[in-house]
């Protein structure tokens, strides 16, 4: 039965929070613990400084070795303002709230879901483990026990992991475990609903259309090494194509005989580690500095590898043959990914007005509607601000497809 008075501002705004609190897929799975930083946006500004775990080595012997704190941090910015915006007459407010929310408000909320999930799912542009072959999916429960395999190796805690995948690639999951020993719970969704279900191979499994495709880069050449005993964050090579190469932000690379440490011993795991290109470089005369991450470092707490690469050593693309466009599915712990929502102002002057927030998932959506006179028609917008970070990639290992 539809109301007699016009639905308010707080019955529309409440119903959007709802909505949005069911649409998010990979969003779920993340660190969620800032926003509490950003209930008020123009308290702290825009951004906040993030203080990541701080390493240490052990010494040995009695005598004491003081070793500075070396603190390390990323910034969370809330660099994201999305709004749906439509228009509704008198007579569509007199519908009940179920009714005006399955009308109007779901279709535009799921979209607002969508693009916070979508940026988010970006991300693996700043995760340098990956696992599989690019370009085929993965037919094997190795190759996914293998990004288990790749997160073990770097410290990461077996709890809260998270496998979001591709529809492709979950499917091949189900049928690749369908003869394996499985709880009664799992096999059930996969009999019934063709779901991998949740507990599966050390993660807990979801679907998400909005897993991002890379294109790897074009390139050619026999790439090197250009000078010894090179450290930080780039990396300077030679050996290309001249002119006829380049690569990805996003796209891979190991540098030959340099090996992957685990953080905490800082012992070799007998893996090439693999370094993320951060940026888009194209080369003009074969040679090409390559922005990278992690940074090569040998020694001390941050230690990412077991030797530097020697002059000459041969540099592999490892994100696909050139110009290949494969899925980019992860597997994670949640604290490799960060989403901050702030709450925008309630502006004046307008017909309403309403922020709702939820504390307990940190979304906040705000409704702000209008009046023309001249149409009967009431103009209103739906509006989530929201930042990502990649806070912590060796938490995270691309499965690539």
């Amino acid at each position: 039965m539809a109301n007699n008075t016009l639905l308010n501002v707080d019955q529309i705004t409440l119903e959007a929070l709802m909505i949005l609190k069911n649409e998010l897929g990979f969003t779920r799975n993340v660190d969620r613990q800032h926003d509490k930083d950003f209930r008020k946006v123009n308290s702290i500004g825009d951004s906040i400084r993030i203080r990541k775990p701080v390493r240490y080595t052990v010494s040995t012997g009695q005598a004491i070795d003081i070793q500075a704190s070396q603190e390390t941090e990323v910034t969370l910015v809330l660099d994201q303002q999305k709004h749906v915006a439509m228009e509704f007459s008198s007579k569509e407010l007199l519908l009940d709230v179920n009714q005006f929310a399955k009308q109007f408000i779901e279709p535009a909320v799921v979209q607002l879901a969508n693009e916070i999930d979508y940026d988010g799912t970006a991300l693996y542009k700043g995760v340098y483990n990956a696992v599989g072959t690019a370009g085929t999916v993965p037919t094997a429960a190795l190759t996914y026990l293998q990004v288990g395999q790749k997160l073990d190796e770097f410290s990461v805690p077996r709890d809260k992991r998270a496998m979001v995948v591709t529809p492709a690639t979950e499917v091949n999951a189900v049928d690749t475990l369908k003869g394996l020993f499985h709880a009664s719970g799992p096999l059930s969704n996969q009999y019934r609903k063709g779901e991998i279900g949740k507990s599966v191979l050390g993660f807990d499994w979801y679907m998400d259309q909005n897993i991002r495709s890379h294109t790897a880069g074009t390139y050619a050449g026999t790439s090197l090494v250009n000078g010894a005993s090179q450290t930080g964050s780039s990396l300077i090579t030679d050996g290309w194509s001249s002119g006829a190469s380049d690569l990805k932000e996003g796209d891979l690379i190991t540098i030959a005989n340099v090996y992957a440490v685990n953080p905490k011993n800082r012992q070799s795991t007998g893996a090439l580690q693999q370094f993320v290109v951060t940026s888009d470089i194209s080369d003009s005369s074969g040679a090409m500095t390559i922005s990278i991450s992690p940074s090569i470092t040998l020694t001390g707490p941050y230690q990412t590898v077991n030797s530097l690469p020697a002059n000459d050593a041969a540099v592999s693309v490892v994100s696909g043959t050139t110009a290949l466009v494969s899925r980019q599915n992860l597997g994670f712990h949640r604290d490799a990914f960060t989403l901050g929502m702030g709450i925008l102002e309630s502006p004046k002057g307008v017909d309403f007005a309403a922020v709702k927030y939820d504390k307990q998932l940190g979304l906040a959506i705000r409704c702000v509607r209008q009046y023309d006179i001249r149409t009967d028609q009431y103009p209103c917008r739906l509006d989530i601000l929201y930042g990502w970070l990649t806070q912590r990639p060796e938490l995270a290992c691309r499965l690539q497809s």
